[in-house]
């Protein structure tokens, strides 16, 4: 045991500032109300305690993302991901997609990979809690404290944007940016479009929060009423989960995007190439990553990250269903904990659904677990880490807080926290544990 996870088993202590966390969420005046807002619509979105990383683990946890890339990157990746997806995952106007999510859980083997989102929500949010956390004593100001990287995040997301858009259209400006989804107002983490908004606005860019559903297609332009007269859409952060733009109320967008009259990002393309689950099938499987090119270091490196996993079929039900308490069932096409499933809570009448579906069967990595405190008593809640990504880089770690089957923001003492990678520096680290256990204790 490191002392990462020493400190997230015994260590409770509550880092996060009120005050600090409103002051980085209210960051204009159509944000004022904000942090209130959210303590009554949303009490256990974000936990008043950080989790632990070890310096290591994330090392290891940055080389898998850009291991995974690379193979990403392989023509027989792409005719593989793009042979089984709707035709318009063919489009390929450039951009490759915005706030890319791996997801982990940490394991007493190092950091396994769970999956990959496409459009992984959370990223602002969790940069201002970040933030707002502070150090619980002397020992933890300066790993806790917000540094340079923290303050800069901001500019490196709205460049994340304009890098997409110059992808596409180079040189030429950008003007306006919509931030789409269906009936967004009604959507969980609708307060974070509301602050991407404006993160745009203060950049100077025109921005907008959008129902897919109003979206116009005409003269060759992407228009939303709310914009001014002949002003057309430039850029879609798209936050649908319709991943492959097939319902009937995203026909303007679907239109747009297949003449490239707009830049939408994420798009199709890069869920096919990334978030379908059926990926992780071929991730996994050694033997083909040989066969592809695959590096030895990089099939090394993704053997020890990434859990083996299996289409489910007629051909496999007997030897799943035998060994189902080993395993976690999720739909291939699916997005969160929607129908997904641990084996060993598996019903008959699940089982059949199960069957009935096109799902996946991964080995189950149980998540680890955070110590925190919620008034006068302490709980362990189950932990998984995401990391926010763009173009194989790392941008941010953000960790989740839960109890029950599957992540929720539900529990009372969990949500988002901020991840605080320890420095390898062995002596005053564990100094610093020290002082966080007594401290706690003192309380």
């Amino acid at each position: 045991m490191n002392l990462a996870d020493t400190l997230n088993l015994g260590c409770a202590c509550q880092t996060l500032s009120l005050p600090r966390l409103r002051e980085q969420l209210e960051t204009g005046p159509a944000l004022d109300g904000l942090a209130a807002r959210l303590s009554v619509s949303h009490p256990h979105l974000f936990s008043a305690s950080a989790v632990f990383l070890d310096s290591g683990v994330a090392q290891q946890i940055r080389e898998a993302v850009a291991a995974i890339e690379r193979v990403i990157a392989l023509p027989a990746w792409r005719d593989q991901a793009l042979a089984r997806a709707p035709s318009i995952a063919a489009r390929d106007h450039g951009p490759v997609g915005a706030f890319m999510g791996y997801d982990f859980h940490l394991s007493d083997a190092g950091p396994r990979l769970i999956e990959i989102n496409s459009n992984a929500g959370g990223a602002v949010l969790n940069a201002a809690l970040a933030r707002a956390h502070s150090a619980c004593c002397n020992a933890f100001g300066q790993v806790l404290d917000p540094h340079d990287a923290l303050r800069s995040l901001d500019t490196v997301f709205v460049d994340m944007f304009r890098s997409e858009w110059a992808l596409q259209r180079g040189d030429a400006p950008l003007r306006t940016v919509l931030i789409v989804d269906d009936a967004p107002r009604q959507q969980y983490l609708a307060p974070e479009f509301d602050m991407v908004r404006e993160l745009f606005a203060a950049h100077g860019l025109t921005a907008l929060v959008a129902d897919a559903a109003e979206l116009q297609w005409r003269d060759g332009q992407l228009h939303h009423p709310a914009l001014p007269v002949g002003t057309a859409v430039d850029l879609v952060y798209n936050r649908l989960t319709d991943f492959y733009l097939q319902d009937d109320t995203h026909q303007a967008l679907r239109l747009a995007h297949e003449a490239g009259a707009v830049v939408l990002t994420p798009h199709p393309r890069t869920h096919a190439l990334y978030a379908d689950k059926r990926n992780l099938i071929a991730l996994s499987d050694t033997d083909l990553l040989a066969r592809w090119g695959v590096s030895e270091s990089d099939r090394a490196l993704l053997r020890a990250v990434v859990p083996t996993t299996q289409r489910v079929g007629i051909d496999n039900a007997d030897a799943l269903w035998a060994g189902r308490r080993g395993l976690f069932f999720k739909p291939a096409a699916g997005f969160g904990a929607r129908a997904a499933y641990r084996g060993d809570k598996l019903t008959r009448r699940v089982w059949g659904e199960i069957m009935a579906g096109d799902y996946v069967a991964q080995a189950l990595v149980p998540p680890s677990e955070r110590l925190v405190r919620v008034q006068d008593d302490t709980h362990l809640l189950k932990l998984d880490l995401r990391a926010y990504t763009y173009r194989g880089e790392v941008q941010l770690m953000a960790a989740r807080t839960w109890t029950g089957q599957t992540t929720n923001f539900r529990t009372e003492g969990g949500g988002f926290s901020p991840v605080v990678v320890l420095p390898t520096v062995p002596a005053p680290l564990s100094q610093v544990g020290h002082e966080a256990a007594q401290q706690f204790n003192t309380h």
